[in-house]
């Protein structure tokens, strides 16, 4: 999995999972060879392989053993970690969407991993408590339609999906779109408390922090739920009911694109030519989780933007492991952590090979890109799951 022999690494992590989905025995080399894979060899994976263009090495049970003795030198930052079974993959995503129209989807479906597709009706009905990992769509959790009102409230596409959500709302027994969508951000959460993986990226991180905190405040105005926003809204925001954020100014104006003062867009002034984030090393052998969130074949990924393109480091909790940023201007853009017995992680903007992806840009062809550090990020976070558990100790 280093830069220059593998070819496809993100079809890679779809042989991992085949593996695994074949009772087949594998560990994740961390740290080792651009954190690759020692699979047990058979015939069918071999045949996988050759078939989606992933570059491999057959080697004998002997150098095997070699490989893992070096690795389990204390000397070393590396780990061995053995992979238990294929997680079973949600994606929290409205039914009509496309799968361009979200990374995660396209990237799952490049690397032949399967997954469904569930959205609030499937929620709110507790069909969570069947998966191991969780992803959620660019939703917007505080009832404000993704705040597009600015640009987009006359085009029609925003116009029916404004309507499809009320009529959602109502179906499921709600007054407001931000009632129903705080109903399911609470479920959410709890899947989290009670052990679930959580992954989301763009507006889904801290819209999903935002409702949570404003449980019971009407934060939305006018255009939004049909009557005003509560006086002093700011001051009633409770943040200990967050996950990863904190001490956050909301965005009152409705027109403006923009939920908070969490995200960076508009703060930053970094250049497309020298935009890039470091990922943070960490300890394999004491901290193997975000070891393996971080693996890659290079520490420098590109950036890229969304309507949340990344964090400012004040709003982000103490307690939330940073995996991933921009230290010239202050930024998380990849960032992790706990709750109760499950995990979260939260990774800033869209499209990580699609720079300033736009309300009908083209679909990202993933055959073009490979070898995308962004997208292996995400690809990270979907096997994570499989690892047998050891006690994190960061």
């Amino acid at each position: 999995m280093n830069h220059d022999n593998q070819r496809n690494h993100l079809k890679a992590y779809g042989i991992v999972y085949f593996g695994l989905e074949a009772g087949l025995k594998s560990k994740w080399l961390l740290n080792y060879d651009g954190g690759a894979f020692l699979i047990e060899n058979n015939k069918a994976i071999e045949n996988e392989c050759k078939i989606r263009g992933v570059s491999y090495q057959i080697i004998s049970d002997a150098k095997a053993q070699l490989i893992l003795q070096e690795i389990s030198a204390p000397s070393s930052n590396q780990e061995a970690v053995t992979l238990e079974k294929a997680p079973k993959i949600a994606v929290y995503s409205p039914k009509d969407k496309m799968p361009w129209d979200d990374a995660v989807t396209m990237v799952l479906t490049y690397a032949e991993i399967p997954f469904d597709v569930i959205y609030d009706k499937d929620v709110l009905a507790d069909k969570l408590l069947i998966y191991e990992w969780l992803h959620l769509h660019h939703e917007d959790f505080t009832g404000q339609y993704g705040k597009f009102y600015g640009s987009f409230r006359t085009t029609p596409w925003y116009i029916d999906a404004k309507l499809n959500a009320e009529k959602l709302a109502k179906e499921l027994g709600y007054n407001k779109v931000s009632e129903e969508k705080l109903a399911v951000a609470k479920k959410i959460r709890d899947y989290v408390i009670g052990g679930g993986f959580m992954f989301a990226m763009c507006s889904a991180t801290d819209s999903f922090d935002i409702a949570l905190a404003a449980e019971g405040v009407d934060i939305a105005e006018a255009m939004f739920d049909g009557d005003a926003s509560e006086m002093n809204y700011q001051s009633k925001i409770n943040f200990n009911k967050t996950f990863a954020f904190k001490d956050f100014e909301l965005e009152r104006n409705p027109i403006t694109y923009e939920f908070s003062s969490i995200d960076m867009t508009r703060k930053r002034r970094i250049p497309k030519t020298s935009d890039y984030f470091s990922l943070i090393e960490f300890s394999a052998k004491w901290d193997p989780v975000p070891t393996m969130l971080t693996q890659n074949h290079t520490t420098l990924v590109k950036g890229f933007m969304g309507q949340t393109t990344s964090f400012d480091r004040n709003t982000v909790k103490t307690n939330v492991l940073v995996l991933g940023e921009n230290r010239t201007n202050r930024e998380a853009r990849y960032i992790h952590g706990t709750k109760g017995k499950g995990m979260f992680t939260f990774y800033g903007g869209h499209d990580p090979e699609d720079y300033t992806h736009r309300v009908g840009d083209p679909k990202t062809e993933l055959d073009l890109h490979k070898t995308s550090p962004g997208y292996r990020l995400i690809l990270n976070n979907v096997l994570f799951p499989a690892a047998k558990k050891k006690k994190q100790k960061t």
